[in-house]
């Protein structure tokens, strides 16, 4: 049985791994059904790189620059002026006070997000989130946006899948950011892509047209997480795997099953080969260790990280 850990060929021998085949074959041995074989991903920093700021926040910025050319009024309000001045500190502090429990800069940040696409249909915010996943590079990591999801994660999104589970992914980002991309970078269709959402609006005629309205739907992180997996499937997971604050909620919500489960935590710790932080991530740590959840460390655990 070990040697299905071939698909897991990016992943170092230990206990990480050997928790995460352990629960799979017992799973399988179980006889589980398929339909209740459900693993959901939180995406930024756990399948793909979220620093120096998230992939969308970079997408988001270059928006927020582009208004602030054209109109210099934003160029002193928030978020414009962080655009406009490219200071990525300020807009990576709200997102760090966010996953601390603070969401005081939140709503003027919001503000600027809502309005960046205010108005844009949905085909076309579509191709130019593609576009961009496809064409831009990673800041620091010299290598392009698409290529900077983990493989290890990779191989485990289709050792889950050979074993008849499905996977989802349910991230604070942008439900719609995601999806042109979904199934080419993890093999997840975009229908099972939960994630952040504006309002839209339907207009008749020409074959309908949908529009993002500057009004959010709903933020998927924290308590939303579990809501949201629930609105979308009607199960508990089986498998949850996370990397921070906002993932506790979906990690305690896997195990609350009445059947084994598991909940898998991404610590950051390799500052050489991706990045080596804590920030965010301090109470979903603590929980992990209360609750005896499976911690996978970049460091130790991974062979390989891209």
């Amino acid at each position: 049985m070990r040697a299905q850990t071939a698909f897991l060929a990016s992943w170092n021998e230990g206990g990480a791994r050997d928790a995460i085949v352990d629960f799979v074959q017992a799973t399988v041995a179980a006889e589980v059904p398929s339909e209740e074989r459900l693993a959901v991903f939180d995406n930024d920093g756990t399948l793909w790189c979220e620093k120096p700021m998230p992939i969308q926040a970079d997408f988001i910025v270059r928006r927020l620059f582009e208004m602030a050319e054209g109109n210099p009024e934003l160029r002193t309000r928030q978020p414009w002026k962080a655009a406009y001045d490219r200071d990525h500190d300020w807009l990576g502090a709200v997102i760090d006070q966010h996953y601390a429990g603070d969401d005081t800069n939140l709503p003027t940040l919001a503000t600027g997000i809502l309005a960046a696409f205010k108005g844009v249909t949905v085909e076309d915010f579509e191709a130019k989130s593609d576009a961009f996943l496809r064409s831009a590079q990673h800041p620091t990591l010299g290598r392009p946006y698409l290529q900077c999801a983990y493989a290890p994660m990779i191989e485990l999104l289709g050792y889950l899948t050979a074993n008849r589970f499905s996977t989802y992914i349910a991230s604070g980002g942008g439900r719609d950011f995601m999806r042109p991309i979904s199934e080419d970078v993890y093999g997840i269709p975009r229908d099972r892509v939960i994630g952040s959402s504006t309002t839209f609006e339907y207009t008749s005629g020409g074959g309908g047209t949908i529009r993002h309205k500057a009004e959010a739907d709903y933020l998927d992180d924290g308590p939303q997480k579990p809501i949201r997996i629930w609105s979308r499937t009607g199960r508990r997971p089986l498998l949850a795997f996370g990397n921070s604050n906002g993932d506790i909620p979906m990690l305690e919500f896997t195990e609350g099953r009445p059947t084994p489960s598991l909940s898998v935590l991404l610590l950051h710790d390799d500052a050489q080969r991706e990045f080596a932080y804590l920030s965010g991530a301090e109470q979903a740590l603590e929980a992990a260790k209360a609750r005896g959840w499976t911690v996978v460390s970049i460091k130790r655990d991974w062979a390989t990280v891209f």
